[in-house]
């Protein structure tokens, strides 16, 4: 097939609901895996949702939107979409790049019109953007809740006539709808004569549930205390890096492709300088529909409703939990209350977050040979086996290197692929409510870190540093490692002739060299129980995490000698010894 006719291929197609057959040249072509954020884009692109682009933005483009709110040609238009990848996989006299979801499947062909470096000043020198049309090859089949995420062009057609005054009240969220939210959206939908339609953000994390799953399932059983004919359609819309008012002209865009007339906001996340405002409408630039900010509500305990600030009697009002204090709540166990969340969310919120007794967790040793942690690791498990109120896995260095990463070598990319296998099985084992237990040397901070967003996407990490110096680690070396080592009879060696890199998140430090094995494990075993992982010897283990919640460890910050470090996504728990 000739070059002219594979364009007219990929060209000619009548919609991006119907592509074509794939090319032939298809296989010669280079591929790229996306990330989640730029399949989100991608999607939003090839839907129509991103109307009028048709694919990712050049330089030009980039330069106009960012400094003047339009395309290159005037339209208006709020946000950069752009594309930004490893220079190593895109060969440099590449015209086209295939674009392929997670199980490798042809999405789209990007035709390349420009390609440039990532200023090296950003610190993303290895990165090329670019830039060109995007032609669809099949409809996305990756992620859940798919049969809910429909093409907007539908959707608007479900939404024509929906309503007498034909309105639509859209709200795009990444929090649970809790009672306040339900309030506003039937207080403002009667307003407008308006049908709702609620855009769940399934790219990026969803807050206080992390996954985006639970988020759609929150506000699916939020959505039978709103009015009749309320949709649902979650929508693949990442975070754009720029700050609140930019994820608003986002969101406004996206909700106007979907058929909505008028965005519901939050007030706090309306910021930036609004062209125009009027009863609490305001008009954001790019933005084609208005946006009505929800103004400032609480909940009132003498009439058990939200409510208008300004209409509660001063110093009566109820205000609702932050993020940070509803995690706290959910993590201790206790009852979510009914006017915060109806009882079919709370359920929800529960599934998503249930308490740390019983969450999933890893429990990451790190530190040199012959530092102790494997010794304190194995003493860990026979301890959590011994009390038998959680399920126990050890992958120990030396048995995973056996096993799971036999034929792996001591470079710099093995031992990162060897970290990323054990953050895979740890997550895996956390996913399910298990304790993982792993003491690999995991030199590198970067490894380490992607082991933690592994597990942190379904369960806890804590990263425990075994610090024992140097000299001690060598002196305790019944194999001569460190010896051959120095003398030079083995390159790559870590602690002498290749660099092990403090931890600067470590949760948890233990020094052997000064403390027995049993103190380290009980060391362990106690930022567990007050970190509520585990019940106190006067708990039933239903309520280990009741005293936690709102106990800090620690003084002085993360920088201090005793600071309090983050554990997973659900907040600090533990502190530096």
């Amino acid at each position: 097939m000739s070059a002219s006719r594979s364009e007219a291929q990929l060209s000619e197609q009548p919609s991006p609901a119907a592509p074509p057959a794939l090319p032939a040249e298809l296989a010669d072509w280079p591929a790229c895996t996306l990330g989640e954020d730029q399949l989100g884009d991608l999607e939003l692109l090839t839907s129509g949702a991103f109307a009028p682009l048709r694919g990712f933005m050049d330089a030009a483009e980039v330069t106009a939107v960012t400094e003047h709110g339009t395309l290159a040609d005037g339209t208006p238009w709020p946000v950069p979409v752009v594309l930004d990848l490893s220079a190593a996989t895109v060969p440099a006299d590449a015209t086209r790049l295939v674009l392929q979801d997670p199980e490798g499947s042809p999405l789209a062909v990007l035709s390349i019109t420009e390609r440039a470096p990532i200023s090296p000043g950003s610190g993303d020198s290895g990165l090329v953007r670019l830039a060109g049309p995007v032609t669809p090859l099949r409809e996305p089949e990756h992620g859940p809740f798919r049969q809910l995420r429909r093409r907007p062009e539908d959707v608007r057609a479900e939404l024509a006539g929906g309503s007498p005054g034909g309105n639509v009240l859209a709200y795009a969220t990444r929090r649970p709808l809790n009672t306040r939210h339900i309030g506003q959206l039937r207080h403002y939908a009667g307003q407008l004569n308006a049908r709702l339609l609620v855009l769940p953000l399934v790219c990026g994390p969803a807050e206080i549930v992390t996954r985006p799953e639970a988020l759609v399932r929150a506000v699916l059983a939020a959505r039978q205390h709103l009015p009749a004919g309320t949709l649902v359609v979650p929508v693949p819309l990442a975070p754009r890096g720029g700050g609140k008012d930019l994820d608003l002209r986002a969101q406004g865009i996206v909700a106007a492709a979907y058929g909505a007339t008028h965005l519901l906001a939050d007030s706090s996340d309306v910021t930036g300088s609004p062209t125009g405002t009027r009863n609490g409408t305001l008009t954001l630039p790019g933005v084609p529909i208005p946006v009505v900010s929800a103004g400032e509500w609480a909940y009132d305990p003498r009439s058990e409703v939200w409510r208008p600030l300004a209409l509660i009697e001063p110093g009566a009002e109820q205000d609702e939990l932050t993020a940070s204090e509803l995690g706290a709540l959910l993590d201790s166990g206790a009852e979510v209350p009914g006017w915060l969340a109806p009882p079919s969310v709370a359920r929800e919120l529960r599934r998503a977050r249930p308490p740390r007794a019983e969450r999933g967790l890893a429990i990451f040793f790190t530190g040199l040979s012959g530092s102790g942690k494997s010794t304190i690791a194995r003493g860990l498990a026979e301890a959590l086996i011994e009390r038998g109120d959680r399920t126990v896995s050890l992958l120990d260095g030396d048995h995973v290197r056996q096993l799971l990463s036999a034929g792996l070598t001591f470079s710099r990319a093995d031992r990162d692929l060897n970290i990323a296998r054990i953050g895979y099985v740890a997550a895996e084992v956390a996913r399910h409510g298990g304790i993982a237990i792993c003491a690999p040397i995991a030199p590198y901070a970067e490894a380490r870190a992607a082991a933690r967003r592994m597990v942190t996407e379904v369960g806890d990490f804590l990263l425990v540093y075994v610090s024992t110096p140097v000299d001690v680690c060598a002196a305790r070396d019944r194999k001569g490692l460190y010896a051959k080592a120095r003398a030079g009879l083995i390159a790559g060696f870590t602690g002498v002739s290749d660099p092990y890199e403090e931890p600067r998140d470590a949760d948890l430090v233990l020094d052997t060299s000064v403390m027995t094995r049993q103190e380290a494990v009980d060391a362990v075993l106690k930022l567990l129980t007050t970190g509520g992982w585990l019940a106190g010897p006067d708990e039933k283990a239903e309520a280990g995490g009741a005293a936690a919640a709102t106990v800090t460890l620690g003084g002085e910050g993360r920088d201090g000698p005793t600071a309090v470090l983050r554990v997973g996504p659900f907040g600090p728990a533990a502190r530096r010894l």
